[in-house]
């Protein structure tokens, strides 16, 4: 008796302390205008992100996918293994469809299991959301390097020097 009651204690206490989300204004015209990462933009952060872990050492792919994750731009330093193609993408895809870092996303697992259950995505570090006007218009992924954080720093340089975000 005493367990279930410690354990209603607990769920009521833990449902107590999330906080209630502002309402969503949803449209009320018939279509809507959402901005987008342009080709031009993302052809030059996927060649600077693969530069700039170049210059570090690492052989990588970037992809780089629109605000509904879908691929604009690809490159792949020439000993990059074949599976960092695939890595970037799903590591892209997932910060776009998030809206956040990936490696921060990769964080609120053990709270959100049922994120790693997402077709699509990949919950490693190295998603970058790429933001303009505190709009995600798109998104970088990297892959090759030994480390997802390392991924992930080529790729917010490359948003500094390509965008100045």
């Amino acid at each position: 008796m005493t367990r279930i009651f410690l354990t209603a204690l607990v769920l009521a206490s833990s449902a107590a302390a999330q906080t209630t989300p502002t309402p969503v204004k949803l449209a009320t015209t018939p279509t809507v205008q959402v901005g987008t990462l342009s080709l031009d933009a993302a052809l030059k952060l996927a060649a600077e992100t693969v530069s700039n872990c170049a210059a570090a050492g690492y052989n990588v792919t970037a992809t780089v996918v629109d605000r509904s994750g879908v691929t604009l731009a690809v490159a792949r330093s020439e000993n990059a293994g074949p599976h960092t193609v695939g890595a970037s993408f799903a590591k892209a895809y997932t910060s776009a469809s998030g809206r956040n870092l990936t490696s921060e996303m990769a964080k609120g697992l053990p709270s959100n299991p049922g994120l790693a259950d997402i077709p699509g995505y990949l919950l490693l570090a190295g998603g970058v959301p790429v933001r303009l006007n505190n709009a995600v218009v798109g998104a970088i992924g990297v892959g090759g390097a030994p480390s997802g954080l390392i991924d992930e720093k080529c790729a917010v340089d490359a948003l500094k020097t390509v965008l100045g975000v």
